[in-house]
């Protein structure tokens, strides 16, 4: 969430962004045992992030 929100963003979103999937917010929706991955699809979902943004930015390998 970091990486799409930026460090500040994100923790007011997983505190307070209830997932009406799930109807928790994401930090509960999180410790309720819900998978990551299944998690992030929500908030994606929900804040319209984009398709090519889903994933998070290239990392260039180290050498």
């Amino acid at each position: 969430m970091e990486g799409e929100f930026g460090p500040n963003y994100a923790h007011v979103l997983a505190d307070s962004l209830v997932l009406s999937q799930y109807q928790m917010s994401v930090k509960a929706t999180l410790e309720s045992g819900v998978s990551p991955r299944d998690v992030w699809d929500a908030v994606c979902d929900q804040q319209d992030v984009p398709a090519e943004r889903r994933l998070g930015r290239d990392i260039a390998p180290k050498r």
